[in-house]
């Protein structure tokens, strides 16, 4: 068996399902929730389990305790995020569907984080702006593909230095390397992608969880990747 230490493993199908297999179990609570998002015909697109997770532990590690979602859906990723947290944490999360902001908010009144969240209903690009300059200590973008560069642009200003950029689908649904797919939230995608690997106000990294992640940080002053 020859092993080289310069290049990553492959990743397959069986690692994404070792690593489920081998993340904290999901609690019953978000288990209902999805389950109730569902009968509710909310689209069951929620990040992954073990995304989660992995955010969790990154906003631990970094003591986030000022944070935004754009992207609320059912509300699943923001009640994970907010037990991230501690109990002076403070969650933001953005929704434009006044149907999906409802839905999120009464289970997140039920959520053991109920008193951390704040949901606010509209389009992330009219509520970012209210926002203040270098407010907050991590940003989650998921929400209108095509609005990426823009809520990029609003996460350069209200981020902190040192601050967390994390940015779900990275992988465009699977298609990102489909070259016959026009879909515009696919090329919003690949767009953004090439934008934030090269831009001098981040040091990020994808990560393959989920639909892939960005992991970025928001560089302070001469700070260099």
């Amino acid at each position: 068996m020859s092993v080289s230490g310069t290049t990553s493993t492959l990743v397959t199908r069986e690692h994404f399902d070792y690593i489920a297999a081998r993340t904290q179990a999901e609690d019953p609570f978000l288990v209902e929730l999805k389950e109730a998002a569902e009968a509710a015909e909310i689209p069951a697109i929620e990040i992954a389990h073990e995304q989660a997770r992995f955010m969790e532990i990154l906003l631990k590690a970094a003591g986030a305790r000022d944070v935004v979602e754009v992207g609320t859906l059912a509300g699943y990723s923001a009640i994970c995020l907010a037990r991230a947290l501690g109990e002076t944490g403070r969650l933001v999360t953005m929704e434009v569907s006044a149907k999906h902001a409802a839905f999120a908010e009464d289970w997140i009144r039920r959520s053991d984080v109920a008193e951390r969240i704040e949901v606010r209903q509209g389009r992330g690009a009219d509520l970012l702006p209210g926002l203040a300059d270098a407010s907050i200590d991590a940003i989650f973008l998921d929400a209108d593909k095509p609005s990426y560069g823009s809520y990029l642009e609003e996460a350069r200003r209200i981020l902190r230095p040192g601050g967390l950029l994390l940015v779900d689908n990275a992988f465009a649904f699977g298609y990102l390397f489909d070259g016959d797919c026009e879909e515009p939230s696919v090329l919003a995608l690949r767009e953004f992608n090439d934008s934030l690997a090269a831009d001098p106000d981040f040091d990020g990294i994808l990560v393959p969880l989920g639909d892939g992640l960005w992991v970025a940080r928001r560089l302070v002053g001469d700070d260099s990747p």
